[in-house]
């Protein structure tokens, strides 16, 4: 796994504001939807991205079939990817085209794509492998509880 330092997740995490969740679920349970979810109650539009569920709404916005259905006037700052790593490749050239809006590629955990990386890298967009915003930003803010969860209660009897 990439060594990242705290201090450029946290940067990526503060400045990303809208962000297009490629693969996301309309399922609750799965960990697509509740990433992107959490990442919405945190105060980021989310873009959903997800062929089989086009045309329908999650979260308040349309669901889109690939990134490149995205309006240009929708300012797309982070592509989060829940796809296999072999399928990065055409996502990640897809979401270049949203520069200059586009300051990262987020490949969640398990997704690795070293090609799509150095092309998103050579664009001049950041990128973060094999991790996810959500247990990043639990982490870097401080929300992190009991066994990595943000439960909400602490027991004083570990």
């Amino acid at each position: 796994m990439a060594d990242y330092s705290d201090e450029f997740l946290k940067t990526i995490l503060t400045r990303a504001k809208v962000i297009a969740v490629v693969g996301v679920s309309t399922n609750p349970v799965r960990p697509s939807y509740y990433v992107a979810r959490y990442l919405k109650l945190r105060g980021k539009r989310i873009i959903p991205v997800n062929p089989g569920h086009a045309g329908k709404e999650l979260f308040g916005e349309m669901i889109y079939p690939d990134l490149e259905s995205i309006p240009k006037d929708i300012p797309v700052d982070m592509v989060d990817i829940f796809r296999r790593s072999e399928h990065v490749s055409p996502i990640v050239e897809q979401a270049i085209a949203h520069l200059p809006a586009l300051k990262t590629v987020w490949m969640q955990i398990g997704v690795e794509n070293a090609d799509a990386a150095e092309a998103a890298q050579n664009a001049g967009v950041d990128v973060v492998q094999n991790r996810c915003p959500k247990i990043e930003m639990q982490r870097l803010f401080g929300e992190l509880r009991m066994g990595g969860f943000a439960t909400g209660v602490i027991s004083s009897k570990l």
